[in-house]
């Protein structure tokens, strides 16, 4: 599984304007904020969204610790997606929120 600590996601957005970020945690949870951009898909729904996202580009997961996001990325890396797990997840994240 690739990985990346939320230090190096901070960098990387900062170094690409066109990241894309995929939340997974439930909706109470990103209610009290989530890395401005960050799609909302839950893990319980990721099997149902494919279709929202688009194989062609790299994503990163996001949750609260790292665990769920842990699982959503092994689900679409063995679907071919390109995926990128956000260790430590909002509980480490010290950039902004919306």
């Amino acid at each position: 599984m690739n990985r990346m600590t939320t230090q190096e996601v901070q960098e990387y957005m900062k170094n690409n304007k066109d990241v894309s970020i995929i939340d997974v945690r439930e909706t109470e949870e990103v209610m009290a904020g989530k890395i401005p951009g960050a799609v909302h898909i839950p893990l319980g729904l990721i099997e149902f969204r494919l279709q929202d996202i688009d194989k062609s580009q790299e994503h990163i997961m996001v949750c609260r610790s790292g665990n769920r996001s842990g699982k959503a990325t092994d689900y679409l890396q063995s679907r071919g997606y390109k995926v990128i797990n956000m260790d430590g997840g909002m509980l480490d994240w010290n950039g902004p929120t919306e």
